[in-house]
């Protein structure tokens, strides 16, 4: 069942025009708290959810939150603003003078660093970096990359963690080289260039880690335009676990999970005891990442055999059109017992099974993304009748599709 938060997300919770004094003398009741974070993004909607939750089990706050987008210089008001405290993603250094100068309780939820007098909570950029690395490295890969972009620090961190563990794991990784000195993202055109060239140098099958989802989503639209298959030749996996962008994109895209609704939770805490006078140290809170949600961009074993890769191509593409081993049969020179035997032994699992695998995973998508019915799934995933979707599907998951939509109904 939905919580209260979802239900209701804003209750006790005051939103107060910043062009209005905050209360202010006896009548004061509640904290005046800024919230200078943008909502243009999953990861910042995610700190927001966290302040609110916080909220929620512990205070009623009056809430400033002004349209801000990333980065944006302070708005006026803050200069003459007299209230009680601030979270704030500080991302140049006039957000970081005009906090500091306002003289109340701040935290900052940024990993730029540009106000170090001030509590920092953060996203644990060695455990995401691990966690990617660890996810391609079992998956068979001989050869990794990372994406970057140097002008964020958590970038660069998570550059350096995942080299290291891909170093550790006695491989080597080849890094994006980067336009030194630039302190805006130069022009599409280029970098998509200089990413194809880049993609296009690899040794393959490589694993890739993008250092956040908006660079993933980039290199897929790199492969796609030269005719990279992927996850076959590149997988890819990004950051923040952006639910419309990774499944927006083509194919969707593997994402490390931050955690942040427990980040924003933590700094609001922070200021709480700030607020109550109680010293709160200035070292980073660093918050550990939930997991990966793993999708068609990285769900694949690295194949040195290139007839069963162009296998497994065709089956990921054409399974939920109705195909059978016969017509896996067609698109590679292999007998059916050379096929069965090499594709075991590589993916583990048989040619039907993986065809089987690959519809039902769609099938399991549509019934929770959609209220399509039941007949019109099984027309779109390549099933020829309801009923046989049906048996199929509770022979893998021990439940009916109806079972499963309202289960995962009841979850959101």
């Amino acid at each position: 069942m939905p919580d209260e938060l979802s239900r209701n997300p804003f209750k006790n919770i005051t939103f107060t025009s910043p062009t209005i004094p905050p209360e202010t003398g006896p009548m004061k009741s509640r904290p005046s708290i800024a919230l200078l974070i943008e909502s243009s993004n999953s990861y910042a909607r995610g700190l927001l959810r966290g302040i609110m939750a916080y909220i929620h089990e512990h205070h009623s706050w009056s809430i400033y939150l002004p349209e801000h987008g990333r980065g944006n210089v302070p708005v006026n008001w803050l200069n003459s603003w007299h209230g009680d405290g601030i979270i704030a993603r500080i991302e140049n250094t006039k957000i970081a003078e005009a906090v500091v100068n306002c003289g109340v309780p701040a935290v900052d939820v940024s990993a730029a660093r540009l106000a170090p007098s001030l509590p920092w909570v953060e996203t644990d950029d060695r455990a995401i970096a691990s966690l990617a690395a660890q996810h391609l490295i079992e998956r068979g890969f001989q050869h990794y990359a990372f994406c970057g972009d140097h002008r964020f620090n958590w970038s660069r961190w998570r550059e350096d963690h995942f080299q290291n563990v891909i170093r550790d794991a006695g491989y080597l990784c080849h890094a994006y080289p980067q336009t030194t000195g630039r302190k805006q993202a130069p022009p599409w055109e280029a970098e998509q260039q200089r990413l194809a060239d880049w993609i296009q140098q690899l040794p393959k099958p490589v694993g890739i880690m993008a250092c956040y989802d908006i660079k993933a989503q980039q290199l897929l639209d790199v492969c796609r335009t030269i005719n990279v298959s992927v996850p076959e030749e590149v997988a890819i996996i990004g950051v923040d676990n952006d639910e419309i962008l990774c499944n927006l994109s083509e194919p969707p895209l593997s994402s490390v999970i931050p955690n942040t609704r427990l980040t924003g939770y933590e700094a609001a805490a922070l200021l709480d005891r700030m607020i109550a006078g109680e010293p709160v140290s200035s070292d980073a809170h660093l918050i550990k990442p939930l997991g990966i949600a793993t999708r068609q961009s990285t769900d694949i074993q690295a194949i040195d055999d290139k007839l069963i890769s162009d296998a497994v191509r065709f089956i990921r593409q054409q399974a939920c059109e109705g195909i059978n081993v016969q017509d896996v049969l067609k698109s590679v020179p292999l007998s059916r017992r050379v096929l069965e035997s090499r594709f075991q032994k590589i993916i583990g699992r048989s040619p039907h099974e993986e065809i089987m695998r690959i519809r039902l995973d769609r099938v399991k998508q549509l019934l929770e993304e959609t209220e399509l019915p039941l007949i019109e799934i099984a027309n779109r995933t390549g099933f020829r009748h309801s009923e046989y979707l049906n048996v199929a599907f509770k022979k893998q998951t021990g439940t009916t599709p109806g079972q499963f939509r309202r289960e995962r109904k009841q979850t959101r």
